[in-house]
């Protein structure tokens, strides 16, 4: 861990962002996603703009097809250290 640095720039990222940026480390496409999710290809695209809530049941079963925590990608802008100060 002696190499880690924090980022020096923070960006503001969507749901649909984190979901996004997600299934593209994963090299998916939305139809591969759609395959592994039984989510519609049109709903995640409609997530991915932020035009569809994600809700809890949608964001579990992502979370397992990214191999990800679904609190990454429900709250993507958590700062874990400015909301522990508070």
């Amino acid at each position: 861990m002696s190499d880690y640095r924090k980022a020096v720039k923070r960006i503001e990222v969507s749901v649909g962002d984190s979901v996004r940026i997600l299934r593209e480390l994963q090299e998916m496409s939305q139809n591969d996603l759609a395959a592994a999710t039984g989510i519609p290809q049109s709903t995640i695209s409609a997530i991915e703009n932020d035009r569809v809530r994600l809700g809890v049941e949608r964001a579990k079963v992502l979370a397992k097809a990214l191999r990800c925590h679904p609190a990454v990608l429900v709250f993507p802008g958590w700062d874990v250290e400015h909301e522990s100060a508070a």
